[in-house]
């Protein structure tokens, strides 16, 4: 009799550790689960957010334009109907200003102002933008022959997109 009752006993041990066993596998695919959840769409948006940037030329009149391929972010490109250009003389020599805002008008953006920037002693022309007018940015440099691209750094003038006329 004492021998069935240590079976008996040595099988509640053992029904024992199987429930906790199965208990503790049960958490831990739950567990699993969640972190799955939580963590695949941070890994979907860095595998679409890092594409190989790879250089292209473009080529333009004389000269190349060297610029990085931009993943498509924030909807399609501005068509340049919907863009107006400021145009700021930064060489001192009469009438580039105007006459780069007509090209730009004859290339189809919406509406061109040209005048002069605050001082004439600029080396090199350059396109400014605001943030979220990065790729419109280059294509306008691409229109008017110009390398430089850049973020605005106050110059402005409320407009999106400024080309400053420089000495090259």
């Amino acid at each position: 009799m004492e021998l069935a009752a240590e079976l008996n006993q040595f099988s509640r041990w053992r029904l024992a550790a199987v429930i906790a066993a199965a208990v503790a596998l049960l958490e831990l695919v739950l567990l699993l689960g969640v972190a799955g959840i939580k963590l695949a769409p941070s890994l979907h948006h860095h595998a679409a957010a890092t594409p190989a940037q790879q250089p292209v030329t473009h080529p333009v009149t004389r000269h190349s334009v060297i610029a990085f391929r931009v993943p498509a972010a924030h909807g399609p490109l501005r068509t340049r109907s919907h863009l107006s250009v400021l145009v700021l003389n930064g060489n001192g020599v009469a009438g580039t200003a105007g006459a780069l805002a007509q090209r730009l008008l004859g290339d189809g953006y919406r509406r061109t102002v040209s005048t002069n920037a605050p001082s004439h002693d600029y080396a090199t022309s350059l396109v400014l933008y605001a943030p979220g007018y990065e790729r419109e940015a280059h294509r306008l440099g691409r229109d008017a022959r110009i390398r430089t691209v850049a973020t605005g750094d106050g110059r402005l003038r409320g407009y999106r997109l400024v080309v400053i006329l420089g000495g090259s």
